[in-house]
């Protein structure tokens, strides 16, 4: 047993500080904890890691190795709480998992709401899956059962079925002495809703309007009849622009009929926004998840399929090269300057497919705006493309003592610069509307058209002026 003056030698010298300026975990701190769990000293191990907050806690088990996790589990017990495995990574997540049998897992899932259940069971294998669910009370079983029917990433796979929901009948002393007594409605809500005889959803009370009104008045005279409905099918994604367009706290989610089943509240749309913003961004790399938890196996099938395609549109560029290869011989400074404008077009048509594929994402860019979103990024790529032609003619007459090359390079700068802000805008949108992802594949194809665009631009032009004999 440890004693009182143990403790402090504990807390005075041998636990370092756990979270940096930056409220990281410290190097020391992760160190400290892991050489605790390596000789078994649970104690300690317990010790340091008992005042952190479970998102700590689950950055813990993400910074160690992946053969230290279960270890670390094992000697925390129930510090590794539900709250913990919600927050965690989910590589980490199912690292954890595996070494837990069927009625942990169903411990453990029922102690959070049904939202976070079902991110926990849905990562399962079909048989744990149902293992799980035996283990379980009938009444969150059949919650999680409802919630695995919708597809992933839908409002019926995120939402909460835990809400408070009264008839608009009732008068708020009532309400206030129905929440006070009664033990079973969730703890932790902003908005009550107000249903007709039929459950279906006809308007919103926030707590604090209940509070400040006298007792003796109907709730169908505070609350708001407006109101944003999410159909339990929307896609996550879609959920999420709601709620930044109309600035929402919660919402309710009606299935097909039009009744109340669920609501989503904004931490969990915090969540969805994160995710989409990191997928769209590591799609147009390519990077696959971009996890760095998640297996090698799975990050090489994910990026190696990515550049085997650039490959194969690298070659199309290469023809270009290749075609024009008695001219490049005659002139060397063609092949010092193919470089440059493939280069600077390449980068022109990443900015405009970057602004694209936001817009895309943030429904800014529709059907009905796309020829003057396309006519206003025609005009910043003339301006950008007069400026760099200038200065990059300029530059290649003094250098090379050969006006005709300068002005040259500058036409096929204009030109590929033109190019790449058209295919920068022109990729994406073609994509969305062939119901795929814009950011997939993007990157893939405007690189190609602006490295084949501007090699062709440049080398004709050099043949086409006299510059070189072809």
């Amino acid at each position: 047993m440890t004693d009182a003056r143990e403790m402090d030698d504990v807390d005075a010298n041998i636990a370092p500080p756990s979270l940096d300026e930056d409220n990281r975990l410290t190097d020391e701190f992760v160190r400290s904890v892991s050489e605790a769990v390596e000789n078994n000293d649970t104690v300690l191990a317990q010790e340091l890691v008992n005042p952190l907050h479970n998102a700590d806690i689950a950055d813990l088990f993400e910074l160690i190795g992946e053969d230290e996790r279960a270890p670390l589990a094992e000697a925390l017990g129930d510090l590794v709480s539900a709250d913990v495995l919600a927050e965690m990574n989910d590589y980490v997540r199912e690292d954890l998992i595996e070494v837990l049998d069927a009625g942990q897992i169903a411990d453990l899932t029922e102690q959070l709401d049904t939202d976070d259940a079902v991110a926990i069971i849905e990562d399962l294998e079909d048989h744990e899956q149902l293992a799980v669910l035996a283990e379980l009370e009938p009444e969150d079983r059949a919650a999680i059962e409802s919630a695995l029917t919708y597809e992933e990433e839908t409002a019926g796979r995120i939402m909460q079925r835990e809400f408070v929901a009264v008839p608009e009948h009732m008068m708020v002393g009532d309400l206030i002495d129905y929440l006070r007594k009664n033990d079973d409605l969730t703890t932790e809500f902003w908005e009550i809703y107000v249903v007709d005889p039929a459950y279906k959803p006809v308007g919103t009370c926030q707590l604090s309007w209940i509070m400040r009104v006298p007792r003796d008045i109907a709730v169908a005279d505070i609350m708001k009849r407006e109101q944003t409905l999410i159909p339990a099918d929307m896609d996550q994604e879609e959920v999420a622009l709601r709620f930044q367009k109309y600035n929402l706290i919660s919402a309710a989610v009606i299935n097909d009929d039009g009744r109340l089943i669920g609501m989503i509240t904004v931490d969990d749309i915090l969540h969805i926004v994160e995710d989409e913003a990191s997928e769209d961004v590591l799609l147009l790399s390519g990077a696959g998840e971009g996890d760095i938890n998640e297996p090698i196996r799975d990050s090489y099938v994910a990026r190696v399929r990515w550049l085997i395609a650039n490959l194969a549109t690298a070659l199309v560029a290469s023809f270009v090269i290749w075609t024009f290869g008695a001219a490049i011989e005659q002139m060397v400074a063609l092949a010092v300057l193919m470089p440059i404008v493939a280069s600077i077009g390449g980068n022109a048509g990443t900015q405009t497919m970057a602004v694209s594929v936001r817009a895309l994402a943030m429904n800014e860019l529709t059907r009905s705006n796309t020829r003057r979103i396309i006519g206003r990024e025609f005009r910043i790529a003339l301006l950008n493309g007069g400026t760099i032609a200038v200065l990059v003619g300029i530059g290649t007459g003094l250098v090379f003592a050969n006006p005709l090359l300068g002005i040259v390079i500058a036409v096929a700068m204009l030109i590929n610069i033109v190019i790449a802000g058209f295919a920068g805008i022109f990729v994406p949108v073609t994509l969305d509307r062939m119901d795929q992802d814009p950011a997939l594949a993007s990157s893939v194809f405007v690189t190609m058209i602006t490295d084949t665009m501007g090699f062709l631009a440049f080398l004709s032009l050099a043949v086409g002026s006299g510059l070189v004999n072809f």
